[in-house]
């Protein structure tokens, strides 16, 4: 496949969601970006997902960077903040999770070869279901896994004892994350479960994120007319409801992390 071509398959991957999370769409627009990289190109990228600040971040240091120093700090992120997940999880046998975190994922796998022992709830995150490439990572590394469907959130808290939610987005007053994750923060906070961020600090940005509304197929595809469909795809949670944030820059309350990034 030549260079171009290449380019606008990644552009149409990301577009339409076939690559997911925010770090995998950060390391493909870097490489895109390395393909052709000029102002035009960054543009076109920046365009396709506007509540990804990684994306933004990333392709902006490669104006100062390397590109091999830049593709370094993922695995090197990732393997801070397994570390630091691991300090947490403590007795907590059983872990929430909603959607599709690769940050997540990870350090969940990293416990359990670790020795911990414990089990994961995750949802099934409608209308694309990204909960299901959750389970089957975990299944895959042997982790017991019990799926609900999403309006079944409440029971599926009733038993959990931490969560772990990823983060499309780190903002000063909280995170954008995917929709389910702000109910999810509430239910927590009136039952007294500990939820925390676990995303790499380069998701942190102090400009205004949009709340991507997706296709209205996703819901209900050929609905009737003058049924009106709404598909948020992203929402906001307020650091109140959050009880600490777990990057490669290790375990602290909102308000530190965030100083850590001014």
């Amino acid at each position: 496949m030549n260079k171009k071509k290449a380019f606008n398959k990644i552009l149409r991957d990301i577009k339409e969601i076939k690559i997911q999370g925010a770090r995998n769409i950060a390391k493909k627009a870097l490489y895109a970006y390395s393909l052709f990289p000029n102002q035009k190109s960054k543009k076109k990228l920046f365009s396709l997902r506007p509540t990804e600040p990684m994306l933004i971040n990333v392709l902006n240091k490669m104006d100062k960077e390397p590109y091999e120093k830049i593709l370094k700090h993922f695995d090197e992120s990732q393997k801070k903040i397994n570390e630091n997940v691991l300090k947490i999880i403590g007795k907590n046998k059983v872990i929430f999770t909603h959607c599709h975190s690769t940050n997540v994922s990870g350090a969940l796998i990293y416990a359990k070869k670790k020795g911990e022992k414990f089990e994961v709830y995750n949802t099934e995150t409608r209308p694309l279901f990204q909960g299901r490439k959750t389970a089957k990572e975990l299944k895959k590394a042997g982790i017991k896994v019990t799926m609900f469907i999403d309006s079944a959130l409440g029971v599926a808290l009733k038993d959990a004892e931490i969560i772990f939610l990823g983060a499309d987005a780190l903002l000063k007053n909280g995170i954008i994350n995917k929709i389910g994750s702000g109910i999810i923060a509430r239910i927590a906070r009136d039952e007294k479960i500990p939820v925390y961020i676990v995303a790499d600090s380069w998701k942190f940005t102090k400009n205004k994120i949009p709340i991507e509304q997706r296709n209205l197929n996703e819901v209900w595809d050929k609905a009737p007319k003058n049924i009106k469909i709404k598909n948020p795809a992203f929402e906001f949670v307020e650091k109140k409801y959050i009880s600490g944030i777990v990057s490669e820059l290790g375990v602290m309350g909102y308000d530190k992390f965030v100083g850590k990034m001014k």
